[in-house]
């Protein structure tokens, strides 16, 4: 599993909260990140474990939120 060297930092402000689209937005910029498949699919289940605030919680744990 690769991590990307970086947390990517990702604009949520302003964005649509729906679930899917915090996880889509959170995803692309992994990848873009350079976080391989594996890492990606962790933090999509991982996200979605539980309710919205745990995807919150998770996705700031991948990423830096802005």
């Amino acid at each position: 599993m690769r991590a990307p060297e970086e947390r990517p930092v990702v604009k949520l402000t302003g964005s649509d909260g729906n679930a899917f689209a915090v996880m889509g937005k959170i995803k692309q910029a992994l990848q873009r990140a350079g976080a391989d498949k594996e890492y990606v699919n962790q933090y999509i289940s991982e996200a979605m474990s539980g309710d919205y605030n745990n995807l919150l919680v998770v996705s700031m744990e991948y990423a830096e939120i802005q």
